[in-house]
């Protein structure tokens, strides 16, 4: 029964994480806003602005739905993700992440 229950909790536990990733090619050719202020490959040269490169996936995706969605507020990032989708979002982060 211990056997069943940690194959079931790891099966779970790689389909949500599976269902999170996004796709960084087009993460990457999404991006080139974001370099205006956090560097090309997601490492700032002004140390007002995060590095995003190297950031896990969930975090980056759950901050920047936060701005888009109002609930993380920040005049500088909400028009830059105001019109990003859930499927932008998630490329995005899978970019960033893997950098």
């Amino acid at each position: 029964m211990k056997l069943f229950l940690f194959a079931l909790l790891t099966a779970l536990l790689f389909a949500a994480s599976s269902a999170m990733a996004g796709d960084a090619a087009a993460g990457k050719a999404k991006s080139a806003i974001c370099a205006s202020c956090h560097g090309a490959n997601g490492i700032s040269l002004n140390p007002m602005w995060p590095n995003l490169a190297g950031q896990k996936e969930q975090y980056l995706a759950k901050q920047i739905t936060a701005f888009r969605d109002g609930t993380r507020k920040d005049p500088m990032m909400a028009p830059m993700v105001a019109a990003l989708s859930d499927d932008d979002i998630a490329n995005l982060a899978a970019y960033f992440a893997a950098q």
